[in-house]
């Protein structure tokens, strides 16, 4: 059935009609049903296509108006017995609906039970449609080598050239290249969020394919945003993706944090087929309980989160591609340049 339909259960207030001051009586409504039609239901979505949006319709003998508690907080009233209204608590939720039928002080109540899908809402995304350099709304570099190779010995220089970094044809493009340039035998880039966009808790995408090469290091991987005052690991790193070049088609999902960090991180992997050579999505799903991780859809790593840990906090995004150093491990002598391909990165609440 592609509706939720409810004959009336009465709870009468009093027995018998009422009387008004003239003396007339009031008859007491029946015969309650109430009608719940999600948008878009289908065999394919039972639970709607997500928009959230439910049509209610009410009828009872005798009624004059209606009250319907919505079962999300929300109270709704109406004289023409229709009603459409929009939830908005993502994921599948079942709502006690509560619906009064009126005719001026009396009334019947009734109740129904709806199941319903709501689509997650993006609250931030780049879908890298705008070529040029990476928009500056929402995204800053990090420049340079960084303390000892950003911390792990790598051997590339960040620039924020557009031989390293550029948006095209609908793609973010991160390009690693092996030249000389500022003293350092590779160049790349590392673009973030810091300063532009921070979140706790939500769902992470971004669909990618990935550089070729031994010594390739590229990776989808969060901040806490207190790392300038705690400093790392205390504000936490969550590694979204991870994959070597050295380690075709292995992916990883990691966590570092206080004892757990560096080659102690608490990490899993995953192997797929055709890393650098398709479009793969890349998600994760953060909450105040649970992180996990997942490729195109597959669950991998589950982590337990409890309010002890740094995870509980604003994250910033970053995205870059690293060559050689302690993970990276050897490059390539024949490595002569890999792009990193990013169709788009979505944050979801």
């Amino acid at each position: 059935m592609l509706s939720v339909f409810l004959s009336a259960f009465l709870f009468f207030s009093c027995s018998g009609d009422t009387t008004t001051s003239g003396g007339e009586a009031v008859v007491k409504p029946s015969n309650l049903v109430v009608v719940a039609t999600p948008t878009g239901v289908s065999t394919q979505n039972p639970n709607g296509d997500g928009s959230g949006t439910v049509s209610f319709t009410f009828t009872a003998t005798n009624a004059t108006s209606y009250k319907i508690a919505l079962g999300d907080g929300e109270t709704k009233e109406t004289t023409t017995g229709s009603l459409t209204y929009t939830y908005n608590a993502a994921g599948t939720n079942t709502y006690t609906i509560y619906v009064s039928a009126y005719n001026g002080s009396q009334f019947v109540s009734s109740s129904v039970s709806l199941t319903l899908y709501v689509a997650p809402k993006a609250i931030w995304a780049d879908e890298f449609n705008v070529d040029g350099a990476p928009d500056a709304t929402k995204w800053v570099y990090d420049l340079g080598t960084g303390d000892w190779g950003w911390g792990n010995n790598e051997a590339q220089y960040y620039t924020s050239r557009t031989d390293n970094v550029k948006v095209q044809n609908g793609v973010l493009k991160i390009t690693t290249i092996k030249e000389n340039y500022n003293g350092s035998n590779y160049t790349s880039a590392r673009i973030k969020t810091q300063g532009k966009f921070s979140f706790k808790y939500g769902r992470v995408e971004i669909k990618a394919k990935l550089p070729s090469g031994g010594g390739t290091w590229p990776a989808l991987w969060m901040l806490g945003d207190n790392i300038t005052s705690a400093g790392w690991p205390a504000c936490g790193e969550i590694d979204i993706m991870e994959h070597l070049g050295n380690q075709l088609n292995k992916i990883y999902g990691t966590l570092h944090y206080p004892n757990f960090s560096g080659g102690n991180a608490v990490s899993r992997t995953t192997n797929i087929t055709n890393a650098t050579t398709e479009f793969h999505i890349y998600s994760l799903d953060w909450r105040a309980d649970s992180i996990k991780f997942y490729v195109d859809g597959t669950l991998f790593h589950t982590f337990t989160n409890t309010s002890a840990l740094p995870f509980n906090q604003n994250f910033f995004l970053i995205i870059n591609c690293a060559i050689g150093g302690n993970f990276g491990g050897t490059i390539d002598p024949n490595f002569v340049s890999s792009t990193y391909e990013v169709d788009y990165i979505r944050v979801f609440n």
